[in-house]
């Protein structure tokens, strides 16, 4: 079984994971109500998608209401 003959310096190891970060997500406004959301995906404000009303979005209720 193969060995290191010499330890892994913290240098050559951070430099190694430079690129394990994660990105950042690409968001865009939303056409309708102008939130931003993730592309391709129903508005989780408006509940629009393609200008079209897909879902109805969820009210919620204060605490002093019922």
């Amino acid at each position: 079984m193969a060995v290191p003959k010499r330890k892994t310096s913290l240098s050559r190891k951070r430099m190694r994971r430079a690129h394990h970060a994660l990105g950042k997500p690409g968001l865009r406004p939303c056409s309708n109500c102008g939130s931003y959301g993730l592309p391709h995906r129903i508005c989780a404000q408006c509940g629009f998608y393609d200008g079209k009303q897909v879902l109805m979005p969820k009210v919620k209720k204060a605490k002093g209401d019922e």
